[in-house]
């Protein structure tokens, strides 16, 4: 019967099955194939998301830090961090977190200051607390997150000048998080421009290049980077020597990306709609920009999220070395600069603390690019 139906079916009649599974597949464009194939991988998607919170809290971080990144509690030099509770020394449970007071001492022997707690007096935590007044954006106001009313509270602990490490830490993700940014910025237009017109051109154009990127890539990265560094003027401020400091970081970091898009355009150049293009009469930048740069896309944007940690740790050793971003300017290589003294770090081991948040944002963005490069993978299955 089923072959009868089909002989009887007219030659015009169209299958409603196959056309119904083809307007199925045109609705998924390539850009949400790339989404869906990235949504699979679950250790990029929590990245993701951890690196979105990471931006976003550092972004707002005047809102989201208890305090200051200049506010001294000279009281309270050298803090251990303090730890929220719910129960008190007696046994009772508390729904709302608190603290406890603490009483600074002298130990007899080593004359350091010691602070214990003080069980008979609690602070409670509290949200949306009002604080020190700052101005965020066009914004002015004096709310933050949280905080304990009428006390400090170091959840992180303080450093040797009484200063909140949590609060440190959030406003030096600000410069270090975009730092990366702007540093992978300036690489990936200096490689994605000098691949292109070294494999598009090729001839002396392209062995001058090469040659170049071949030197600029036998310098081991911490030296150079320590030379430019050292070469910069001492009597600049503080900003100028951060966009100094980015620039310096990205030039040095786009030799391998170039070479890359080098290799990748010299196999575009020969494929048919690349020739019929030119054949068309249209011109190098023409060419580059409308069929060479698409196709190289994919492998620019998976080497952007791949090289974001790099530049970040350049600065953080070039920072933590004293020769990167300089008080009173804070990013993470700052605040690791008294970890670096064995002294210190042994009385005070929160002092490490910023690490925590280094490994984590690189972690994050080499977890996200493995997920784009799978994603992007067009022999990856669905």
């Amino acid at each position: 019967m089923d072959q009868i139906a089909l002989a009887e079916r007219a030659p015009d009649q169209p299958d409603l099955e196959t056309e119904e599974r083809a307007e199925g597949a045109k609705q998924v464009s390539f850009g949400r194939l790339i989404f869906l194939r990235f949504l699979r991988n679950q250790a990029a998607v929590v990245a993701a998301i951890a690196l979105i919170l990471i931006y976003l809290v550092t972004l707002a971080c005047p809102f989201f830090a208890p305090y200051g990144p200049t506010t001294r509690f000279l009281d309270m030099v050298a803090h251990p961090p303090h730890i929220p509770r719910f129960i008190d020394a007696e046994g009772q449970f508390h729904l709302q977190p608190f603290v406890y007071a603490t009483v600074q001492e002298r130990d007899p022997k080593t004359m350091q200051r010691k602070y214990s707690p003080n069980t008979a007096q609690i602070h409670p935590l509290r949200l949306f607390v009002r604080a020190e007044e700052y101005t965020f954006l066009f914004w002015r106001s004096d709310l933050h997150l949280f905080g304990a009313e009428g006390a400090a509270v170091f959840l992180l602990g303080a450093d040797t000048q009484g200063r909140d490490l949590l609060s440190r830490i959030l406003f030096g993700g600000r410069i270090s998080t975009t730092v990366g940014l702007i540093g992978v910025a300036i690489s990936l237009c200096l490689g994605i421009i000098i691949g292109m017109t070294s494999g598009y051109l090729g001839g002396a154009v392209d062995s001058v290049i090469q040659r170049g990127i071949e030197v600029l890539l036998s310098f081991p990265s911490l030296p150079l980077w320590m030379a430019l560094s050292l070469a910069l003027p001492k009597h600049w401020n503080a900003v100028r020597i951060f966009l100094l400091i980015t620039i310096l970081l990205s030039i040095v970091g786009w030799g391998g990306l170039a070479r890359v898009v080098r290799g990748m355009t010299l196999a575009l150049k020969s494929e048919e709609y690349v020739l019929a293009s030119r054949m068309s009469g249209g011109d190098t930048g023409w060419i580059l920009l409308r069929h060479i740069l698409p196709a190289n896309l994919s492998y620019v944007i998976v080497a952007a999220t791949l090289a974001v940690p790099g530049i970040i740790l350049g600065e953080t050793a070039l920072s933590f070395l004293g020769l990167g971003i300089q008080p009173p300017m804070i990013s993470w290589g700052v605040l690791l600069q008294d970890a670096q003294k064995v002294s210190f770090l042994s009385q005070m081991p929160w002092l490490i603390a910023p690490a925590f948040f280094i490994m984590a944002t690189v972690l994050a963005f080499n977890f996200i690019g493995d997920g784009l490069r799978d994603a992007l993978d067009p022999y990856s299955k669905f």
